[in-house]
């Protein structure tokens, strides 16, 4: 079964008993744009689901969780990494970035990504950040990182470790997939 981003929004939204305006005013993004993202419309950036979820409060982690998921493990499958990112249609910021997390979120104090980007995905024109340090290892291709003025090209073996309050941008100049594993703390993405 497909996540329906849209519905999952407006769910916590209205559970706040704010309006697409409110949450608009409280984020910086359009109450058009969140009413799009709402009927599955558009499927917005990596940064910008994350103003939105800023203002509603809830990690992306937290947003995209498996509420039927309980109890202790400490082994996971690639098919049990949990998809956390918006789905994107070809074309649209955000498209072709996939965030798979290790374990369910709140669970650790630590999370950890399993991030793949096709050529060209971009986590979006906006850089953005959050209340946390992160590091990764480009485990396959290249990546552009850019950490607030400061852009460098990263390559497998490569590797990276800043402070997320610092906007930031990740995108893949191509020709072949990347592949990075990351982590940061505190779990806040």
């Amino acid at each position: 079964m497909d996540f329906d981003t849209g519905a999952r929004l407006k769910e916590e939204r209205e559970k706040r008993r704010m309006s697409q305006r409110q949450l608009a005013a409280a984020t910086g993004v359009t109450s058009g744009m969140i009413s799009m993202i709402e009927q599955n419309r558009t499927s917005p950036s990596v940064a910008t689901m994350k103003k939105i979820l800023a203002g509603l409060g809830i990690s992306l982690g937290d947003f995209f969780a498996d509420e039927a998921e309980t109890g202790p493990k400490w082994h996971f499958s690639h098919a049990e990494l949990r998809e956390i990112t918006p789905v994107s249609k070809l074309g649209e910021a955000g498209a072709g970035v996939v965030f798979r997390q290790i374990g369910r979120p709140g669970a650790a104090a630590l999370q950890m990504l399993y991030e793949t980007y096709t050529p060209g995905a971009d986590t979006g024109p906006e850089l953005y950040s959050h209340d946390a340090e992160e590091a990764g290892v480009v485990i396959a291709g290249q990546v552009l990182v850019t950490v607030g003025e400061d852009t460098r090209l990263l390559s497998a073996g490569d590797g990276y470790l800043f402070n997320s309050r610092t906007p930031h941008r990740f995108r893949n100049p191509g020709p072949a997939d990347c592949v990075i594993v990351s982590a940061c703390t505190p779990p806040t993405f």
